[in-house]
């Protein structure tokens, strides 16, 4: 699809593309730019590009696609670095987890003639760095842009091209909904869960002991989410604040309202609450974003059936 694509950012979702695009074929060249000395030779020892530089401007000089690929804290600080280099006609785009701030940072810095898409790959895992990435990590899932005004039909066409061969479903929206969105779908269960942990890790004599050894249960699961990148969140925290924050309000309101009903004993209350959220697993698994398997699937992989 391209002659030379530039991945500025070699992290989880930068080394997942840069398999997927060998897999698929989607570029000639791929360039690999990223300001750990130490993560570059490990890109390059995994073989993920065709070359490798910490300069990310060489990176993106001739480039015809341009993918950055950071906490979205340093979008700004990436975008003012390489927009002397990008050429006439690329197409820039970024992973990031917020839109509005992501936009606000880079759309000052794109030259006249270049394409910038702002997109967010809803894909992830707890792990982050080159050896995290696998090709596969985009299959079924959504990849949302949030175009600006005047974007030019084509280029976008041909960007959705691209997340469509990652594996990707293709969905658009408007900036601030889009935060609003994943502040309540992602944000929000992600600082829930370091919060959870970080109160089991101030029961010292408590994590140390019962939680560890019992941890199979729930906060296992929490355990997942607050393992995450702490650079990454700690930026989308600070950069998508007003919709967290909205978020995090309506959830204390509920929650008011669930501790009220443990206190008085309203059976009925909770019974229909955890119906309803019941229902809302069985629609995420018919969407096919998760598979209907006991312990999330844990057991086939833990323990796979012989044949």
């Amino acid at each position: 699809m391209f002659d030379k694509i530039a991945l500025v950012g070699i992290g989880l979702i930068g080394s997942s593309l840069a398999r997927v695009i060998r897999r698929e074929g989607l570029a000639r060249h791929v360039a690999i730019a990223t300001r750990s000395e130490a993560t570059l030779a490990r890109a390059s020892e995994l073989d993920l590009g065709s070359s490798y530089t910490m300069d990310a401007r060489e990176a993106v000089r001739d480039a015809d696609l341009v993918i950055v690929s950071v906490p979205v804290g340093s979008s700004g600080e990436v975008a003012e670095e390489i927009a002397p280099a990008l050429k006439k006609g690329a197409i820039l785009t970024d992973v990031g987890s917020t839109k509005a701030s992501v936009i606000a940072q880079i759309e000052p810095h794109v030259p006249d003639g270049v394409h910038f898409i702002p997109g967010h790959p809803l894909a992830g895992t707890e792990k982050s760095g080159p050896d995290a990435g696998f090709a596969e990590l985009f299959e079924n899932r959504w990849c949302i842009f949030t175009p600006l005004p005047g974007t030019d039909p084509a280029a976008l066409e041909k960007l959705s091209e691209f997340w469509r061969r990652c594996g990707s479903n293709i969905d658009t929206m408007d900036p601030q909904h889009h935060d609003m969105t994943l502040a309540i779908v992602s944000h929000l269960p992600h600082i829930i869960a370091y919060n959870i942990v970080g109160t089991a890790d101030d029961l010292q004599s408590v994590t140390k002991s019962e939680v560890i050894k019992y941890s199979a249960s729930g906060f296992r699961d929490f355990t997942r989410l607050a393992a995450s990148d702490p650079t990454m969140w700690r930026d989308v925290c600070l950069h998508n604040k007003d919709a967290i924050l909205e978020m995090l309000a309506r959830f204390s309101e509920d929650l008011a309202s669930l501790q009220r009903a443990i206190r008085w004993g309203d059976g009925e209350k909770l019974f229909d609450l955890f119906t309803r959220t019941r229902a809302v697993r069985r629609s995420i698994i018919e969407a096919g974003q998760d598979i209907d398997a006991p312990d999330f699937g844990r057991q086939a992989v833990e323990h796979p059936v012989k044949q």
